[in-house]
This record gives structure tokens, sequence and C-alpha cells, in this order.
């Protein structure tokens, strides 16, 4: 049974407007390339490149979506437009009704290289984004807030260590509580799991799903991984090779939560959905090797 839906006609929009928490209408995002007079004497002359191109896409309250795609096809770009770091060429994204067009604290960020402040000990770094989000919020409240995102990622008596104490795995747990100690209503992720060993990735990733269950907010995950989209999403929005790049197909997933890793990979649909990703991926992949090889 074919979980998809075709590219010409992908249903990226809900019909109940009530529903749709994230709003992406005709967003496409184009880099100016290098054309001063410098640049051509230099040989440095480049043209605009389209990142992505055309992108609709509405988004449920309290539903987890990953985004996957060949290398270079603008999904950090598409987050980053979401989060507020960058600014669409045209289109819009709203939430919640309001246009997106700067960072706000209803959007937490989890990044691939941690990010973290490397001369604050793990405390530090959780109060320092808590402190930033809510300056009037009373020290008390502040420290319970600390304590709850600490256990919260099972960090408790790694308090005090910094950074260059913690292991990759311990680091993006700072990552993930800092993230979350603002409360914000969704929670984006940029391939978070990227840097990390096989198995330190499989157990986050189980911590995901377990702080998911718990808290459902909104979530969009960045991904390379087949299986972790699959363990952890509602829906996989499938993209095309860059540039221009295009949702291609939306996948819904049919796994019942809470997910268990072991009755995920043993779900009728599993093995289906796993082909048709990988189909994807491997033709969008191929077809930028011949891009580069095609004078």
């Amino acid at each position: 049974m074919n979980s998809s839906f075709s590219a010409q006609n992908p249903p990226t929009t809900i019909d109940n407007a009530n529903d749709v928490q994230i709003s992406l209408h005709h967003v496409s995002k184009t880099f100016p390339g290098r054309s001063g007079w410098l640049n051509k004497i230099t040989g440095q002359a480049s043209s605009d490149f389209v990142a992505i191109e055309d992108i609709n896409l509405d988004i449920k309250h309290n539903t987890f979506v990953s985004i996957i795609g060949p290398s270079g096809c603008g999904k950090s770009t598409l987050l980053n437009i979401i989060a507020g770091l960058s600014s669409s060429t045209s289109g819009e994204v709203r939430i919640n009704g309001e246009m997106v067009d700067k960072p706000g604290p209803d959007r937490g960020m989890v990044f691939q290289n941690y990010a973290l402040m490397p001369w604050m000990t793990v405390e530090g770094n959780i109060r320092f984004a808590v402190e930033t989000v809510y300056p009037n919020m009373s020290v008390k409240q502040q420290k319970r807030v600390v304590k709850e995102n600490i256990q919260l990622v099972n960090l408790t008596g790694a308090e005090n260590k910094r950074p260059h104490e913690l292991s990759g795995g311990m680091r993006q747990r700072v990552g993930i509580a800092r993230a979350l100690a603002i409360n914000p209503q969704i929670l984006l992720m940029d391939e978070p799991f990227g840097a990390l060993d096989a198995l330190t990735r499989g157990f986050l990733q189980d911590e995901i799903e377990r702080i998911w269950e718990q808290q459902r907010k909104t979530a969009i995950m960045i991904t390379h991984s087949i299986e972790e989209s699959l363990l952890l999403s509602d829906r996989i929005v499938m993209m095309t090779k860059g540039p221009a790049a295009r949702i291609d197909e939306v996948l819904e997933i049919p796994f019942p939560r809470p997910r268990d890793r072991t009755e995920v990979e043993n779900h009728p649909a599993y093995l289906g959905l796993k082909q048709e990703m990988e189909d994807h991926l491997y033709r969008e992949t191929r077809a930028v090797e011949e891009a580069r090889i095609t004078p």
C-alpha cells in the first residue's frame, strides 16, 4: 500500500485552518551571486542560486514532522526561515496566523553542532536561555525551570560541568534542555544527532520520543536518516534535489503512539515506507551526481 502522495498534488495543506499552526505559502529563497567588477576580474563572479522554490506546507499543532532529502536540497535553509533566522525571497511563513520575520520565544532551536557557551556550565547554558527570554522571571522560578529541564534530559549530577567535560551525547542533551527550557510552542531540530555515533544516536532518538510524548510540542526535524524519521515522525516531507528544491512527496506515518522501536520496525507498513524513501533518496542523489559530471 502506497502511503505517499504524488508530487503533482501533495497534501501539503490542511482543510481546517484552525488545525494549522505553521503555514508555508509559496516560499522561495535565492542567494545572490557575485557580480561586482572585482569578482569578474578575479574570476569569482557567479549567478544567483535558487535554494528552494515554491514551498507550500501546512503543519498541524502537536505533530512531529521530519524533512528529508539529498545533501544541498535546502533543508536547513527552510528550517532557518521557519526559525526566523533567515528570510525568504518570496512567499510567507505564518505561525498561528502571524507572519514570521524574526526569531521568537515560540520557537526553540537545537543545532547539530550543539552551539553551547563553552565557558558556562550545563546549568549556566540553560539558565542563560531562560534569563534571555524571561528577564522578569524570579530567580527562584528560574532555578526551578532549569532543574526540571536538566532532569527531563537525564543530566542530573552534571549541572556544574562545562561542555568540554561532556560527551557529544551529553552536549546535545544540554542543547535540547536549553531549547525546551524557554517553553516554546515549536521545537526545531537541524540534524540533532548527525555528529553522534550510532549507539548514542539511537539512545537519544528514544529520549526525544520519550520527551515528545510528555510534552507533545510541534516538532520539525531535519535528518538524513530514514530509520530516524520513521521512528519519530507523524509526517515525512521528502524534498527534491537542489537547486530550486521543492517538496516532492509527503508521507503520512501510521505507526501508533507511544512508539517502540521494535514495534515500529515490525509494523506491516514499515518496509514499504522505508523502500519508498530509499527509492526517493537514491533517485534524487543520483540526479545530483549526474548533474555534476554533465558538462
